[in-house]
């Protein structure tokens, strides 16, 4: 901490390095404004806590409020998750502990992060909250399958982010674009394991919106889902919109293409009654290009929601095959608007 204060209040080039080594850190925060553009380097490996008593907070290393930051240097962060996630029991317990994400940017704008590599977060890898253009490339972020709730990167109300030639291997959403994520562009991303790339799920809050994104040329692999927009019902009245899903390859994915606005984790506790009952208007949304093979039979679904219907959806040269029992893939469509262009298979059901 002295050493990040020298360098934020320094006039002048600086740098803030971790050299090669192993390194314990407790929970950090590096604060701004800074006078100079700000490097940090990371080379060798840092450790999380272990101690539940040192990891009841919901940040372990955080920047804020910095204009101008490069994080970068090809090392590592070991969240020691496998310490932690016996203490993910949210769902059944509304006391459960605050589990830290690995890094978290809040109010950072015009900045940088690349060539580093987070393992075994105890909750999200990396955390986007009210940042402005940032630039995400050559990471990589992995925790095993079963891992809960390790988001790979979470963005929120967030404006122009770009994330590009990352691998994520994780056990929640590889991507997460909750509200208040406009302008964002996702290309050359390898995910899976993990939930795949979503929007949502929206409609937990008035007023919740997210608009202008883009992912292209990524690689499914083995994930839970592929390209996937979800929304809660009964939701509050929200906005979904301009969002482009192309050049994506499924291998062995399970919901390759995927809108569902009856989203609810744990259907023990939803109504049926309620189930289309979501607020969020979804629109101009298009899947094109997208090919491979689906896990399941029901290879593209596009489940909307009966009281706003999801408006110009397009489904533009779609090749999914499944290979499994019961014969080809199928596609399914509820309360959706939109047209198909191009190879269809499974066939539309727009």
């Amino acid at each position: 901490m002295k050493a990040w204060y020298d360098a934020c209040h320094w006039k002048g080039g600086v740098v803030v390095y971790i050299p090669h080594g192993t390194y314990y850190l407790k929970q950090v925060s590096f604060v701004g404004p800074c006078w100079s553009f700000m490097r940090f380097i990371i080379k060798g490996v840092l450790k999380a806590p272990t101690n539940p008593s040192l990891f009841n907070t919901n940040t372990w290393i955080g920047f804020r409020y910095i204009d101008g930051l490069v994080v970068k240097g090809g090392g590592y962060l070991d969240g020691q998750g496998a310490s932690a996630w016996p203490y993910n029991d949210c769902s059944k317990n509304p006391k459960c502990m605050t589990l830290p994400v690995s890094m978290r940017f809040d109010f950072v704008k015009n900045s940088r992060i690349h060539h580093l590599r987070s393992i075994n977060s105890k909750n999200s890898h990396i955390t986007l909250f009210a940042c402005h253009n940032i630039n995400i490339s050559y990471i990589r972020l992995t925790a095993p399958d079963e891992s809960p709730n390790t988001d790979g990167i979470k963005i929120g109300v967030s404006t122009n982010i770009k994330i590009s030639r990352t691998v994520i291997q994780t056990g929640d959403d590889c991507i997460a674009m909750v509200t208040g994520s406009k302008n964002i562009d996702i290309s050359d991303v390898t995910c899976g394991p993990g939930h795949g790339i979503s929007i949502g799920s929206l409609g937990g809050s008035p007023g919740e919106i997210v608009t202008g994104i883009k992912v292209r040329n990524c690689t499914f692999i083995g994930s839970q889902n592929g390209v996937r927009i979800k929304t809660w019902a009964p939701s509050s009245a929200s906005v979904a919109s301009d969002i482009y899903f192309g050049g994506i390859y499924m291998e062995h994915v399970y919901n390759p293409i995927l809108i569902d606005q009856q989203y609810c984790p744990n259907p023990s506790s939803c109504s049926d009654l309620a189930q289309d009952n979501s607020k969020v208007q979804i629109s101009n949304v298009t899947f094109s290009n997208i090919w491979g093979i689906s896990k399941s039979k029901v290879a593209v679904t596009l489940k909307c929601s009966k009281l706003v219907p999801c408006k110009n959806v397009q489904l533009d040269n779609i090749n999914l095959k499944y290979h499994g029992r019961g014969g080809p893939a199928t596609s399914s469509c509820l309360n959706v608007i939109g047209d198909s262009y191009g190879r269809q298979s499974p066939p539309s059901c727009l």
